[in-house]
């Protein structure tokens, strides 16, 4: 028996902010979306051409508040192949939320608050 990780779920306040935070962030875009034929919700699935993992957002129509994401001791991480530029990019848009120098690594926080580790590609 062989498992596979396919995505993992985000649910967001405000997907089109989400989907741009993601894309200019992480240069992550739309790859299939998924409407509730209620309108309760709306499911975006991104990702980019490195990788076939997406990262599932998920818009509840009534659920406009932040999440409650607890000491949000998770995260999603990311291999970058130029950090410096990548660091440049997160630092000009204000979304570095934690830096650990002695590892080499940093965290960026989207519009909801998840972590996001950014990992140099190391030689």
């Amino acid at each position: 028996m062989k498992f596979r990780m396919v995505h993992e779920n985000y649910n967001v306040a405000d997907l089109d902010a989400s989907l741009k935070f993601y894309e200019k962030a992480l240069g992550l875009t739309e790859k299939r979306r998924i409407p509730s034929p209620d309108g309760s919700f709306t499911i975006v699935y991104v990702g980019n051409d490195e990788s076939d993992f997406l990262l599932e957002l998920t818009e509840l129509s009534d659920h406009k508040q932040k999440y409650d994401l607890g000491e949000c001791e998770f995260h999603l991480a990311f291999r970058v192949d130029d950090f410096d530029a990548a660091k440049k990019l997160h630092s000009e848009m204000g979304c570095i939320c934690y830096e650990n120098d002695k590892m080499g690594i940093y965290f960026i926080q989207d519009p909801d608050g998840y972590w996001l580790e950014i990992i140099p590609t190391r030689k």
